[in-house]
């Protein structure tokens, strides 16, 4: 088949398809994201445009921004389905590298394909080159080496025949899934080759389940049979083999009490009696206490980030670790007994191994009970009490008014830990996505954007604070032009709060952080009227005062944006000071000279270090 080799890429992509976790057959990739610019409109556009009653397009209107959609629909679909995002050369590429980022830190699959100068060299340097004094192959897409978990540059048609097998490979393998880049100069997209036909024959990707190996296995029974106070630390990993049912069936049967990480959130029922609630320092004091308490922690489908450990605080010493994970970079962290398999099938095969054996049910009640306090400190967080609300309030108006099969996000500032520690979930299908791998401020719009394409169930609801609201918009306008619903709650502290609170309360002075403690030239600085903005972007806008307030709003907001099919942005006013503390230690560099080092000097010991 004579084809360009923009052509040859899109006819290829076409012909992917994967199976989602109850079996279905879906496109592979069900949109690109695309801003056309130099270096990608005359070849990926042309062959996009030519394709485009199969290949679903839409209009970014950053790069940064579009590439964080594919990677919030990818979370969506559970790592079955990929977003792709096209790019001009320069500028429009390297916009695409933090969102590159993002995938690789939380292990989702992301296709970019950023345009590349050309292979011929004729015309150099050409606009938006950025040359390489010592190495002219050196062009501004190697940026992307670090944050890809694979990278080509295609400089000959042919080329595609080798690598493409190498792109699905990475897209789909759960042990090795991350961003891949294809670097596509301009001249070589428009090349015209012969491919052969083969080539585009439709595959279906079914994501391999790894089992574990028998002695591993064998061995990891034994030590939770030997332990008196398991714990099982359920990860994203549960999530995307969708395992979360066979994870609370293996607690159940044998009494061991079950946490929550931040990529694994929504996988329990809140109210089940063996679920001590998420761990770490957005997580829970009640999960955190039998942490502290537990002789075995049996990982699965984790990195355990230092979030979830509280730097390695929340373990006791001595310790045994039992990690699960398909990626045996991850399995052997923190010389753990790895366990390298996909998490349903290690805990399927588990089962049997462990016979009639139980934990103590002591140790099993320790998790209702602890929780029962957890619960109690939330409720009294989240009582209206007048005035400014705080994020506790927030978030529990938008938990009592959503469905079960709502989808809820956010990503950065103090959000994650107000969502993460506070929600309670119905459980069954994940319905929670907290990017708190990398932790990028602008994730909550533009993923909501990808979100709302894929989770057909409910409606997709993200909340973020102010500082990631100025920080990337554009999408909700990315949004409401495509014609997608979803709420964003806007919560306006008037600055960087949880930064300010990291800086205050280790003995720093408060800088930089509120708009009140920012340099300006003007005694009465502007400031942002978010719902003016917002409704200027094309979306319908509602504001609260207060709790009562709120509540009212969202639920308007969730009506708008369902019936009128674009976003609803609810603009209000929280307290910059009131947090939900789960009581855990964050290690943080601190000068010697400010008040919090004798605080961190205190607990740095505290650190476990696993040993075999």
């Amino acid at each position: 088949m004579k084809l360009t080799t923009a052509q040859a890429l899109v006819a290829w992509m076409i012909a992917q398809h994967s199976e989602t976790l109850d079996g279905r057959e879906v496109p592979l990739f069900p949109a690109v994201f695309a801003i056309f610019g130099h270096g990608n409109v005359l070849g990926m556009g042309t062959a996009l445009e030519e394709r485009r009653d199969v290949v679903p397009v839409w209009r970014g209107h950053t790069e940064q921004g579009m590439a964080l959609a594919a990677v919030g629909l990818a979370k969506a679909t559970h790592r079955r389905q990929v977003g792709a995002a096209t790019s001009s050369i320069g500028p429009g590429a390297l916009n695409m590298v933090t969102a590159a980022g993002v995938a690789h830190a939380d292990r989702l699959p992301l296709l970019l394909l950023p345009a590349d100068t050309f292979v011929g060299r004729a015309p150099d340097p050409v606009l938006q080159q950025v040359e390489n004094f010592g190495d002219p192959t050196v062009t501004a897409n190697d940026a992307f080496r670090p944050v890809s978990r694979y990278f080509d540059r295609i400089t000959r048609p042919e080329q595609l025949m080798a690598t493409l097998p190498q792109v699905a490979r990475v897209l789909t393998d759960p042990a090795d899934v991350g961003p891949v880049t294809l670097a596509l100069p301009q001249d070589v997209q428009a090349e015209t080759s012969d491919f052969p036909a083969a080539l585009f024959d439709p595959v279906v990707h079914r994501i391999a389940r790894p089992r574990p190996d028998r002695d591993v296995l064998a061995e990891a029974a034994r030590a939770l049979r030997a332990a008196h106070r398991p714990l099982l630390v359920l990860g994203g990993g549960v999530r995307y083999s969708g395992a979360g049912m066979r994870a609370l069936e293996l607690a159940q049967r044998h009494g061991i009490p079950v946490a929550e990480t931040t990529a694994g959130r929504t996988l329990i029922p809140h109210d089940h009696p063996l679920y001590a609630g998420p761990l770490g320092i957005t997580g829970s004091a009640s999960a955190n206490a039998l942490a502290a308490e537990a002789d075995l922690i049996f990982a699965v489908g984790t990195r355990l980030q230092d979030f979830t450990t509280a730097s390695w605080t929340v373990f006791t010493p001595g310790v045994r670790l039992v990690s699960v994970n398909t990626a045996r970079f991850d399995a052997v962290k923190h010389r753990a007994l790895d366990v390298v398999a996909d998490a349903g099938a290690a805990l399927e095969d588990l089962a049997p191994r462990l016979a009639d054996w139980r934990a103590d049910p002591s140790w099993s009640s320790r998790a209702a009970d602890v929780r029962r306090e957890w619960d109690a400190y939330i409720t009294k967080l989240r009582a209206p009490e007048g005035g400014i609300p705080s994020y506790a309030q927030i978030v529990g108006a938008v938990n009592d008014l959503s469905e079960p099969t709502d989808y809820v996000m956010a990503a950065s500032g103090g959000l994650p830990g107000e969502l993460v520690g506070g929600w309670r979930a119905v459980g069954g299908e994940p319905t929670m996505d907290v990017e708190y791998g990398f932790s990028c401020m602008g994730y909550e719009v533009a993923g909501a954007w990808g979100a709302a394409m894929a989770h057909r169930r409910g409606l997709v609801t993200t909340m973020l604070g102010d500082g990631s609201y100025l920080m990337l918009n554009s999408e909700l306008y990315s949004a409401a032009f495509a014609g997608h619903p979803l709420v964003a709650v806007v919560c306006d502290n008037e600055g960087y709060a949880v930064i300010a609170r990291l800086q205050q309360d280790q003995g720093g002075n408060a800088f930089n952080n509120f708009y009140g403690q920012c340099r300006s030239n003007h005694a009465e600085p502007p400031r942002v009227d978010f719902a003016a903005h917002a409704r200027a972007l094309g979306c319908s806008v509602f504001t609260a005062a207060d709790v009562a307030e709120f509540r009212a709003a969202y639920a308007g907001a969730r009506a708008a944006a369902l019936a009128e099919s674009r976003p609803a942005v609810v603009v209000v006013r929280t307290q910059p000071s009131t947090w939900t503390e789960s009581g855990a230690w964050w290690e943080v560099g601190v000068p010697a000279h400010l008040s919090g080092r004798a605080a961190y000097d205190a607990a740095k010991p505290g650190q476990v270090r696993i040993t075999r």
